[in-house]
Protein backbone atom coordinates (compact mmCIF):
# COMPACT_ATOMS: atom_id res chain seq x y z
CA UNK A 1 0.00 0.00 0.00
CA UNK A 2 1.29 3.46 -0.90
CA UNK A 3 2.40 5.35 2.22
CA UNK A 4 0.11 8.30 1.42
CA UNK A 5 -2.87 5.97 1.27
CA UNK A 6 -1.68 4.28 4.47
CA UNK A 7 -1.91 7.64 6.23
CA UNK A 8 -5.62 7.77 5.41
CA UNK A 9 -6.29 4.70 7.55
CA UNK A 10 -3.89 5.32 10.44
CA UNK A 11 -5.65 4.21 13.61
CA UNK A 12 -8.38 2.33 11.73
CA UNK A 13 -8.85 -1.40 12.29
CA UNK A 14 -10.18 -2.99 9.13
CA UNK A 15 -12.32 -6.12 9.45
CA UNK A 16 -12.51 -7.19 5.82
CA UNK A 17 -16.25 -6.52 5.74
CA UNK A 18 -16.80 -3.75 3.18
CA UNK A 19 -19.87 -2.21 4.80
CA UNK A 20 -18.33 -2.15 8.27
CA UNK A 21 -15.02 -0.77 7.02
CA UNK A 22 -16.65 1.90 4.83
CA UNK A 23 -18.59 3.11 7.84
CA UNK A 24 -15.51 3.10 10.07
CA UNK A 25 -13.23 4.88 7.62
CA UNK A 26 -15.70 7.54 6.53
CA UNK A 27 -16.72 8.33 10.09
CA UNK A 28 -13.06 8.55 11.15
CA UNK A 29 -13.03 11.63 8.95
CA UNK A 30 -16.38 12.90 10.25
CA UNK A 31 -18.15 12.63 6.90
CA UNK A 32 -21.60 11.46 7.94
CA UNK A 33 -23.15 13.07 4.86
CA UNK A 34 -20.88 11.06 2.57
CA UNK A 35 -21.72 7.85 4.42
CA UNK A 36 -25.44 8.49 4.09
CA UNK A 37 -25.05 9.19 0.37
CA UNK A 38 -22.98 6.05 -0.22
CA UNK A 39 -25.57 3.95 1.57
CA UNK A 40 -28.39 5.41 -0.54
CA UNK A 41 -26.45 4.92 -3.78
CA UNK A 42 -25.63 1.35 -2.83
CA UNK A 43 -29.30 0.57 -2.21
CA UNK A 44 -30.34 2.28 -5.45
CA UNK A 45 -27.64 0.43 -7.40
CA UNK A 46 -28.91 -2.85 -5.96
CA UNK A 47 -32.45 -2.12 -7.12
CA UNK A 48 -31.32 -1.07 -10.60
CA UNK A 49 -29.05 -4.09 -10.89
CA UNK A 50 -31.91 -6.44 -10.06
CA UNK A 51 -34.16 -4.64 -12.52
CA UNK A 52 -31.69 -4.83 -15.40
CA UNK A 53 -30.17 -8.26 -14.70
CA UNK A 54 -26.80 -6.88 -13.58
CA UNK A 55 -24.71 -8.46 -10.81
CA UNK A 56 -26.38 -7.01 -7.71
CA UNK A 57 -23.54 -7.91 -5.31
CA UNK A 58 -21.07 -5.98 -7.46
CA UNK A 59 -23.47 -3.04 -7.64
CA UNK A 60 -23.79 -2.92 -3.85
CA UNK A 61 -20.01 -2.85 -3.32
CA UNK A 62 -19.42 -0.25 -6.04
CA UNK A 63 -22.15 1.93 -4.57
CA UNK A 64 -20.68 1.73 -1.09
CA UNK A 65 -17.20 2.71 -2.29
CA UNK A 66 -17.96 5.16 -5.09
CA UNK A 67 -17.31 8.29 -2.99
CA UNK A 68 -14.78 6.85 -0.55
CA UNK A 69 -12.19 9.37 -1.78
CA UNK A 70 -14.16 12.13 -0.04
CA UNK A 71 -11.70 11.44 2.78
CA UNK A 72 -9.07 13.15 0.59
CA UNK A 73 -9.24 16.97 0.55
CA UNK A 74 -9.80 18.36 -2.97
CA UNK A 75 -6.59 20.37 -2.65
CA UNK A 76 -4.61 17.13 -2.30
CA UNK A 77 -6.28 15.07 -5.01
CA UNK A 78 -3.92 15.86 -7.87
CA UNK A 79 -0.87 15.13 -5.71
CA UNK A 80 -2.34 11.81 -4.58
CA UNK A 81 -3.27 10.86 -8.15
CA UNK A 82 0.28 11.59 -9.30
CA UNK A 83 1.73 9.62 -6.38
CA UNK A 84 -0.42 6.69 -7.48
CA UNK A 85 0.87 7.14 -11.03
CA UNK A 86 -2.48 8.06 -12.55
CA UNK A 87 -2.41 9.97 -15.83
CA UNK A 88 -4.10 13.17 -14.69
CA UNK A 89 -6.06 14.86 -17.48
CA UNK A 90 -5.90 18.64 -17.99
CA UNK A 91 -9.57 18.94 -17.02
CA UNK A 92 -8.84 17.12 -13.78
CA UNK A 93 -5.97 19.44 -12.97
CA UNK A 94 -8.22 22.42 -13.59
CA UNK A 95 -11.02 20.99 -11.42
CA UNK A 96 -9.51 18.43 -9.00
CA UNK A 97 -12.81 17.31 -7.40
CA UNK A 98 -13.69 15.43 -10.59
CA UNK A 99 -10.68 13.22 -9.89
CA UNK A 100 -12.56 11.74 -6.95
CA UNK A 101 -14.11 9.00 -9.10
CA UNK A 102 -10.72 7.64 -10.15
CA UNK A 103 -9.23 8.08 -6.67
CA UNK A 104 -12.16 6.18 -5.16
CA UNK A 105 -11.29 3.24 -7.40
CA UNK A 106 -7.65 3.40 -6.28
CA UNK A 107 -8.62 3.55 -2.61
CA UNK A 108 -11.02 0.64 -3.14
CA UNK A 109 -8.11 -1.32 -4.59
CA UNK A 110 -5.45 -0.27 -2.08
CA UNK A 111 -7.38 -0.17 1.19
CA UNK A 112 -10.34 -2.47 0.62
CA UNK A 113 -8.43 -4.97 -1.53
CA UNK A 114 -11.06 -4.88 -4.26
CA UNK A 115 -9.65 -6.64 -7.31
CA UNK A 116 -12.88 -7.10 -9.24
CA UNK A 117 -12.32 -5.13 -12.45
CA UNK A 118 -16.03 -4.61 -13.06
CA UNK A 119 -16.49 -3.06 -9.61
CA UNK A 120 -13.39 -0.86 -9.94
CA UNK A 121 -14.54 0.31 -13.36
CA UNK A 122 -17.98 1.28 -12.07
CA UNK A 123 -16.46 3.20 -9.17
CA UNK A 124 -13.92 4.88 -11.44
CA UNK A 125 -16.42 6.41 -13.88
CA UNK A 126 -19.49 6.96 -11.71
CA UNK A 127 -19.44 10.74 -12.19
CA UNK A 128 -18.74 11.06 -15.91
CA UNK A 129 -19.42 7.60 -17.30
CA UNK A 130 -17.09 6.65 -20.17
CA UNK A 131 -17.00 5.24 -23.68
CA UNK A 132 -17.56 1.50 -23.72
CA UNK A 133 -19.24 1.57 -20.31
CA UNK A 134 -20.60 -1.71 -18.99
CA UNK A 135 -24.13 -2.19 -17.68
CA UNK A 136 -22.70 -2.14 -14.16
CA UNK A 137 -20.96 1.17 -14.92
CA UNK A 138 -24.29 2.62 -16.02
CA UNK A 139 -26.14 1.25 -13.00
CA UNK A 140 -23.78 2.94 -10.54
CA UNK A 141 -23.64 6.13 -12.64
CA UNK A 142 -27.43 6.41 -12.63
CA UNK A 143 -27.80 5.40 -8.98
CA UNK A 144 -25.46 8.27 -8.08
CA UNK A 145 -27.58 10.72 -10.07
CA UNK A 146 -30.90 9.47 -8.69
CA UNK A 147 -29.60 9.61 -5.11
CA UNK A 148 -28.13 13.11 -5.39
CA UNK A 149 -25.61 14.05 -2.70
CA UNK A 150 -27.00 17.53 -2.10
CA UNK A 151 -29.94 18.65 0.07
CA UNK A 152 -31.84 19.85 -3.00
CA UNK A 153 -34.02 17.64 -5.19
CA UNK A 154 -31.83 15.58 -7.54
CA UNK A 155 -31.62 17.45 -10.86
CA UNK A 156 -33.18 15.54 -13.75
CA UNK A 157 -34.26 12.73 -11.41
CA UNK A 158 -37.76 12.52 -12.85
CA UNK A 159 -36.42 12.51 -16.42
CA UNK A 160 -33.97 9.72 -15.58
CA UNK A 161 -36.70 7.60 -13.97
CA UNK A 162 -38.93 8.01 -17.02
CA UNK A 163 -36.11 7.07 -19.40
CA UNK A 164 -35.27 4.03 -17.28
CA UNK A 165 -38.59 2.57 -18.42
CA UNK A 166 -36.90 2.26 -21.82
CA UNK A 167 -33.35 1.18 -20.92
CA UNK A 168 -30.17 1.96 -19.00
CA UNK A 169 -28.72 3.52 -22.16
CA UNK A 170 -31.73 5.78 -22.63
CA UNK A 171 -31.51 7.00 -19.03
CA UNK A 172 -27.76 7.61 -19.23
CA UNK A 173 -28.15 9.49 -22.52
CA UNK A 174 -31.00 11.52 -21.08
CA UNK A 175 -28.79 12.72 -18.24
CA UNK A 176 -25.75 13.37 -20.41
CA UNK A 177 -27.80 15.28 -22.99
CA UNK A 178 -29.22 17.55 -20.30
CA UNK A 179 -25.74 18.04 -18.89
CA UNK A 180 -24.43 18.88 -22.36
CA UNK A 181 -27.14 21.49 -22.84
CA UNK A 182 -25.92 23.14 -19.64
CA UNK A 183 -22.22 22.69 -20.38
CA UNK A 184 -21.53 26.43 -20.11
CA UNK A 185 -22.35 26.11 -16.39
CA UNK A 186 -19.92 23.23 -15.81
CA UNK A 187 -16.52 23.78 -14.24
CA UNK A 188 -15.02 21.51 -16.93
CA UNK A 189 -16.22 19.27 -19.74
CA UNK A 190 -14.58 15.98 -18.91
CA UNK A 191 -13.59 14.09 -22.08
CA UNK A 192 -14.96 10.81 -20.70
CA UNK A 193 -18.41 12.39 -20.39
CA UNK A 194 -18.26 13.77 -23.91
CA UNK A 195 -17.08 10.45 -25.35
CA UNK A 196 -19.78 8.51 -23.47
CA UNK A 197 -22.46 10.85 -24.78
CA UNK A 198 -21.21 10.62 -28.36
CA UNK A 199 -21.20 6.82 -28.20
CA UNK A 200 -24.71 6.66 -26.73
CA UNK A 201 -25.96 9.14 -29.33
CA UNK A 202 -24.55 6.98 -32.12
CA UNK A 203 -26.11 3.85 -30.62
CA UNK A 204 -29.45 5.61 -30.22
CA UNK A 205 -29.35 6.79 -33.83
CA UNK A 206 -28.50 3.31 -35.04
CA UNK A 207 -31.32 1.75 -33.03
CA UNK A 208 -33.77 4.37 -34.27
CA UNK A 209 -32.71 3.76 -37.86
CA UNK A 210 -33.16 0.05 -37.41
CA UNK A 211 -36.64 0.54 -36.00
CA UNK A 212 -37.56 2.86 -38.86
CA UNK A 213 -36.37 0.27 -41.35
CA UNK A 214 -38.32 -2.47 -39.60
CA UNK A 215 -41.51 -0.43 -39.68
CA UNK A 216 -40.98 0.21 -43.40
CA UNK A 217 -40.46 -3.50 -44.10
CA UNK A 218 -43.63 -4.38 -42.23
CA UNK A 219 -45.65 -1.80 -44.14
CA UNK A 220 -44.46 -3.00 -47.58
Amino acid sequence: MHHIVQQLIDGVVLTGDVLTDVRTLIMKWGLSHTLEHCMRVSREAYQLARRFSVNADEAVVAGLLHDISDIVPSSEMVALAEALKLDVLPEERHFPPILHQRLSAEIAREIFRIDNRAVLSAIGCHTTLRKGASSLDKVVFLADKIQWNQPSTPPLRDAILICLDKSLDAAALCYLNCLWERRSDLAVIHPWMQEARNELLAMDKENSSGLTGLKKDLSD
